[in-house]
């Protein structure tokens, strides 16, 4: 018998970061709420980091998830890009790791994967699948679709993740 269970998604970066939160019940799946934590272009790295900090501290606070997922960085050819990405994904990976849940990571390959079937899926085929699997869900940017596919993501590989952990 499976219980319901809040999940909360976050695809990490430094100007957007966006999240999704679904509830997931065995198979079924459930919208919530979704968005974006932005951070001003022109201020200070520390200030940038603060303002993703506060954003997904004050998104946990309200919808009050137990689990998170956040998807692995990719490392590009802009060294400098790959290392303030780095240093926003961590802000995602320690934001909720703070509020006592655990965080499960997903590359970006195995998020396509799962929602989509191929790893190497383009985004509107995302922004497609998680229409048609959260019927509710509208998300305004690639970010937030992107956050709700690695909160989906999460939910289909949870089991697997727990019976991994108790050994």
């Amino acid at each position: 018998m499976n219980s319901s269970i809040r999940i909360i998604g976050i695809d990490p970066g430094l100007r957007h970061t966006g999240w999704g939160v679904i509830e997931s019940d065995g198979n079924r799946l459930g919208y919530i709420a979704s968005g974006t934590v932005t951070s001003k272009a022109r201020a200070q790295l520390a200030h940038r980091l603060l303002e993703l900090f506060e954003g997904l501290s004050q998104v946990l606070s309200q919808w009050e998830p137990a689990e998170a997922a956040v998807e692995n960085t990719f490392v590009n050819k802009d060294a400098s890009a790959t290392l303030k990405l780095g240093q926003a994904r961590g802000i995602a990976l320690v934001t909720p790791a703070l509020s006592g849940l655990t965080v499960a990571e997903y590359a970006p390959n195995q998020v396509k994967k799962t929602v989509v079937g191929a790893g190497h899926a383009g985004k509107e085929q995302i922004a497609a699948m998680i229409g048609h699997l959260l019927p509710k869900a509208s998300p305004q940017t690639e970010d937030e679709a992107d956050a709700l596919a690695i909160a989906i993501t999460h939910a289909h590989h949870r089991s697997w993740k727990v019976l991994e952990a108790a050994e």
